[in-house]
């Protein structure tokens, strides 16, 4: 708690240098990491917000199989990656020291060939899906190649962009290919914490998602913040002069007060397209694992972006094929587990969303 303390004192960007490493090619922010306190609220809004997804599975015998099995979490979060838009995956087959024998190469030719049929079935093209085999807890493959799996050396991946080799984790890290950033678009900043630093102010923390945000810029805060001026903006405790898509930042502003703001609310340019609360809005659903039938009144949680907030199905627009988006039935009564819909839904508090098109980070 000191250190966060101090961090305060000193300076904006709260540091979460633990979550972030740097490969030859780029600054990696790991977003969903265990024990980084309501950074992310779970896997979904991590997913959402994510580049790429780095699906860590075990090796031990009867723990893949689990993990794999109809209700495992393996197959959950490989369909959630998927279906929330990240488009590039990377999968290391973890704990080789634990298969009998230990290190096994047979072991992890029956995992690779299992999840390279699962990755396509979910939409992948398991082609430019790297599969490798790691011990995370003994440092195997993550950094340097291992002594222990001497079976294991370069392979290759083609892609579209042209190829590349990986022994490592790390090799395939370097490799992602980079998104592209919507530096063109209006201003969306989604918050995800607000603090009070004593001798700046109010401080917003949050990632720029679409355009940028510079000191100066007028910010609309939706659904139903104020307007007012940036003063200054910070990542990792240097002073920007302008941030870009993709920067996890903090933005010092006028005249606010800290209960003015909350997580979930969008900042954008007040005079270029600015955010506006959603009253009611129409979403692509797909049902994971859910206990008997789903139907109109139905009112769970949602994760858009930052914001957590109850969504009532008002209406159950046409049940769709998951991977065609065909209509397969208008009007639906019920929808149940493995179904896609398109439902018409009305948030219990205002919440701002967008339409995938336009600001896809703002509309998964």
């Amino acid at each position: 708690l000191d250190k966060l303390k101090a961090e305060r004192e000193r300076g904006i960007t709260i540091d979460i240098a633990l979550w972030k490493f740097e490969t030859n090619r780029f600054y990696v922010t790991i977003i969903d990491a265990p024990g980084h306190r309501d950074f992310i609220k779970n896997m979904i809004t991590g997913t959402s917000q994510a580049d790429c997804a780095v699906l860590i599975v075990a090796a031990g015998t009867g723990e893949f199989e689990a993990g794999i099995s109809k209700n495992g979490q393996t197959r959950e979060h490989v369909l959630l990656c998927f279906t929330l838009g990240v488009k590039q995956l990377i999968v290391a087959v973890n704990k080789m020291d634990s298969t009998e024998p230990k290190y096994s190469e047979t072991r992890f030719n029956e995992i690779k060939k299992e999840l390279t049929a699962y990755v396509k079935k979910v939409g992948y093209n398991p082609a430019v899906v790297p599969i490798l085999p790691i011990s995370g807890f003994n440092g195997d493959n993550m950094l340097e190649k291992s002594d222990n799996m001497t079976w294991w050396g370069k392979t290759k991946i083609e892609r579209k962009s042209g190829s590349y080799e990986f022994i490592t984790l790390f090799d395939a890290l370097d490799n992602i290919e980079p998104p592209s950033r919507p530096v063109d678009k209006p201003l969306r900043l989604p918050l995800q914490d607000v603090y009070k630093i004593g001798g700046i102010g109010t401080v917003p923390v949050g990632r720029v998602e679409t355009g940028i945000l510079k000191p100066g810029m007028v910010v609309n805060f939706a659904p139903t913040g104020p307007t007012t001026e940036v003063k200054s903006v910070e990542m990792h405790h240097e002073a920007l002069v302008e941030a870009v898509p993709g920067d996890n930042v903090g933005f010092n502003v006028k005249n606010v007060s800290v209960k003015e703001l909350k997580r979930g609310f969008v900042a954008s340019d007040s005079k270029n397209d600015p955010a506006k609360e959603a009253g009611d809005f129409t979403a692509q659903v797909i049902v994971l694992n859910h206990p008997g039938q789903i139907q109109a009144g139905y009112s769970p949680v949602l994760d858009c972006h930052t914001a957590h907030i109850a969504c009532k199905f008002a209406e159950l627009i046409q049940k769709i094929d998951r991977r065609t988006g065909k209509e397969i039935e208008a009007n639906p009564k019920q929808i149940k587990s493995g179904d896609s819909c398109i439902v018409k839904m009305i948030p219990s508090k205002p919440m701002c969303v967008e339409t995938f098109q336009k600001y896809a980070p703002l509309g998964r």
